[in-house]
C-alpha cells in the first residue's frame, strides 16, 4: 500500500468557480476503454477557446504537481475520467476553496489528495504562482498546511478520514487486496459460487 504524506513540486493556477467535470474532460473522451492518453486532452475545449492561454498550455507550468483551483472545482456529472485526466496530466495534489463531493471521492479512491483553504488564501497563492512559476511548493498532510517558498504557509483540511487513508495507505484498495491476499483466497474458498463443484 502507497502512504500519501507529502507532495511537493510546482503549482499551476487555474482559477473560476464551478468549473465542471465536461470542461475538465468533455464527453466525447468517455468512450475511451482505458484511461490511457486522457491527460493529454484534460480541458481540451476550454484550451482550444483560450489558443494557448490556458494554464495548462503555458510553457512556464509544464511539468507543476499541485493545481490550486477555487471553489466547487469538479461539480456535474461524477464521471471518473475527471480526475483520471488532470492525474495522468502530471497533477498529483489540489489545493482549493471546495470541491464537490463525488469528485473528491474520486481523487481519494485514486491517491489523489484534495484539501482546502480559506478562499483569501487560496487566491493569495494563486497570484503568488502567478507572479513566480518556478516557486516550490509543499501539500504536508501530517501538518495540514501547505508551504510556498519561504514566506507563505496556508493552513489547510480536509475530511479526517480521508487524511487517515492517505497517511496509512488505506486508500488504496488494490493494495490492501495484495496485501491480504491470504486472507482473500481463505474466504473464497467458503463462498460456493466461485467453485463450480459446489454448484448443482
Amino acid at each position: 500500500m502507497t502512504q500519501v504524506k507529502q507532495i511537493s513540486g510546482r503549482g499551476i493556477p487555474l482559477t473560476g468557480d464551478d468549473i465542471d467535470t465536461d470542461r475538465i474532460i468533455p464527453a466525447r473522451f468517455l468512450r475511451c476503454v482505458t484511461f490511457d492518453g486522457l491527460g493529454d486532452h484534460a480541458f481540451e475545449d476550454d484550451r482550444s477557446q483560450m489558443k494557448g492561454e490556458h494554464p495548462f498550455d503555458i510553457a512556464a507550468y509544464q511539468g507543476a504537481s499541485l493545481l490550486v483551483v477555487n471553489a466547487n472545482f469538479g461539480c456535474g456529472s461524477s464521471r471518473e475520467h475527471a480526475p483520471q485526466a488532470i492525474q495522468r496530466w502530471g497533477i498529483q495534489g489540489l489545493i482549493g476553496e471546495s470541491f464537490a463531493e463525488i469528485f473528491f471521492g474520486n481523487c481519494v479512491a485514486m491517491g489523489v489528495p484534495c484539501v482546502t483553504a480559506a478562499p483569501d488564501d487560496v487566491k493569495a497563492l494563486q497570484t503568488a504562482i502567478a507572479a513566480s512559476p518556478k516557486l516550490p511548493l509543499t501539500l504536508d498532510l501530517d501538518r495540514m498546511e501547505v508551504r510556498a517558498g519561504d514566506k507563505l504557509v496556508l493552513t489547510v483540511s480536509m475530511p479526517e478520514g480521508a487524511r487517515q487513508s492517505f497517511l496509512d495507505g488505506l486508500w488504496d484498495s488494490c493494495g490492501q487486496l495484495v496485501t491480504q491476499i491470504d486472507a482473500v483466497r481463505q474466504t473464497a474458498t467458503q463462498l460456493p459460487y466461485l467453485t463450480w463443484s459446489h454448484c448443482r
